[in-house]
């Protein structure tokens, strides 16, 4: 196996552990967003688009120093996506017809790719994140981890139940209570179509992604137009056409001696056909290319697509879903919005995600959700909290450690649970206690946080539950485990959610009069410590992080 093959593979996997790492409990010893923080499409818009740079900069920066010498080397190499693509090209035999050859290989295709980056840097500028659109590490978390992971763990599912009679005829026991828990998302159609016309586009050309869509591609072809290690071609060359044949990206023109370094991503496919060893990749002096000239004839289009891109954040800014002004009277906030703890102010926080579903994927109780359009396009598969899917572990603060932005704040124990996601209220004409006078004490005996108290009223027979705001996390166990049929007796809105960009929670909480703390289980019943039990951060005692 050649060289760049073994590379890829050895990186598509390390991809593949990170992200199965990506889970409560957060046991790896490297950042699990590291593929993440590679991808400079990521680093640049969200740099933009929130005026400041992240933590994502020491990982991009020297990603592009590198190509600058040895050219597009991470397209071949290190990307998933390509990698993922490879086999999908394989899988899906090209059948180019002549006259779908000649369209995929005008020039103005090949300048799709910066139209798409311009874009996203236009609606950047108006400070609206679009990466999520084309950012191909965050498609690929995405595609992984949100569409192949559930359905492997459905696949294993299935199988252990055909292994549980062999598994209680031999008395494994192990086996015979295995289960598998098989996490859903919403809008997985939507995301399976998009990921079958991304992979299906090579039914027409090897590598359409990689060649013409992707912006990641844009910028790492901007920073190796003129590589110091780069393709070289001997005076042997019997101009055979093997190479240009072959070529995954067409960076080989009509002249075998001329090569497209923009376009290259370094693969050596044209050193291993040619029959005559006439190709190899060698390090040489930098040389004057043409390929400006080139670029500056597409000018006007690539200018109109910033201009787009600017219209298009104009768009979302103006939008009446859209949640990137102060909220203010009349303001329309869908009622189920729900970030998870730590999520920065709605503006910051949309202009920070990638919608890559590191967090979704991370997420042990399976509530993080991706959002449709209740809250415009721009906020568009952003994740919120689901409650009557799952409620918020209490204990865990994984999904602000994996998100690679930092539009999650990585939050210590003691940190989160003061980050207040709403405020829960009790539909009294669906209460059990209120409206069918019926004793039901389910929210009481669920809330982590003891913010449900029961008292009796006057022409009641039984006590009604009333909510204690200042205690109340909105993390939406009560809604989760009430037995009311369809919409829950007691529900979750982002009332009184506290998010902040820096500063302490537990400080800011206090100020807003909040007391969170959480009780422990103990004998499958829980234990409320008196107050002078806790220390400050609110967490039981004897509990560590």
């Amino acid at each position: 196996m050649r060289f760049q093959r073994v590379v890829q593979s050895i990186s598509f996997i390390f991809f593949i552990i990170l992200l199965w790492l990506a889970a409560f409990p957060l046991i790896s010893p490297i950042l699990v967003d590291t593929f993440l923080g590679l991808d400079p499409i990521i680093f640049l818009g969200t740099s933009l688009s929130t005026r400041s740079f992240g933590s994502l900069i020491w990982l991009s920066l020297p990603v592009l120093a590198f190509t600058v010498f040895i050219g597009r080397f991470f397209c071949s190499t290190i990307c998933p996506m390509g990698a993922t693509i490879d086999f999908t090209d394989r899988l899906i035999r090209s059948k180019q017809k002549k006259l779908f050859q000649l369209f995929t290989n005008s020039r103005s295709l090949k300048y799709l790719k910066y139209q798409i980056l311009l874009f996203i840097m236009g609606s950047a500028f108006m400070g609206i994140s679009l990466v999520f659109i084309a950012s191909p590490m965050s498609l690929i978390t995405h595609f992984y981890g949100l569409l192949i992971h559930p359905a492997l763990c459905l696949i294993a599912g299935k199988f252990l139940v055909l292994t549980r009679p062999i598994a209680n005829y031999f008395d494994i026991t192990s086996l015979a209570y295995a289960q598998i828990h098989v996490p859903s998302f919403a809008l997985q159609w939507f995301s399976a179509i998009l990921f079958i016309l991304i992979f299906a586009c090579a039914a027409w050309t090897s590598h359409f992604w990689c060649r013409y869509l992707c912006p990641a591609g844009a910028i790492f072809a901007l920073f190796s137009i003129n590589p110091f290690w780069k393709r070289q071609v001997s005076k042997e060359c019997t101009q055979c056409g093997l190479c240009q044949k072959n070529c995954p990206m067409s960076a080989i023109g009509e002249n075998p001696f001329e090569t497209n370094h923009s376009e290259c991503i370094v693969c050596e496919t044209c050193v291993r056909v040619c029959p005559v060893k006439a190709v190899s990749f060698s390090s040489t002096s930098f040389k004057k290319t043409n390929y400006s000239q080139n670029f500056s004839k597409s000018r006007r289009k690539l200018i109109g697509a910033g201009v787009f891109g600017l219209g298009a954040g104009i768009i979302s800014l103006t939008d009446m879903k859209s949640l990137h002004a102060d909220i203010a009277p009349g303001k329309i906030i869908p009622p189920g919005l729900i970030r998870p703890p730590g999520a920065l102010p709605e503006k910051d926080f949309l202009a920070r995600c990638v919608r890559c579903g590191e967090c979704m994927k991370a997420c042990p109780s399976n509530t993080l959700q991706p959002l449709a359009l209740a809250a415009g396009f721009s906020a568009f598969f952003s994740p919120k909290v689901t409650p009557r899917r799952s409620p918020c572990e209490s204990l865990c603060n994984v999904c602000g450690h994996v998100c690679p932005t930092g539009a999650i704040r990585p939050l210590p124990m003691e940190e989160k649970i003061w980050a207040k996601m709403g405020t829960a209220h009790i539909l009294k004409h669906k209460c059990l206690a209120w409206e069918f006078n019926k004793k039901c004490m389910v929210c009481d005996e669920v809330c982590p946080y003891n913010a449900i108290e029961f008292k009796v009223i006057p022409g009641s027979s039984v006590a009604v539950p009333f909510v204690n705001e200042n205690k109340c996390s909105g993390c939406g166990c009560c809604e989760h485990f009430c037995p009311v049929h369809a919409k829950a007796a007691i529900i979750v809105e982002p009332m009184g959610a506290l998010r902040i960009k820096k500063g302490s929670y537990r400080e800011k909480a206090k100020e807003m009069g909040l007391s969170l703390q959480i009780k422990k289980a103990q004998n499958e019943e829980y234990e409320t410590y008196p107050l002078n039990e806790y220390d400050e951060s609110g967490l039981p005692p004897g509990f560590t992080e």
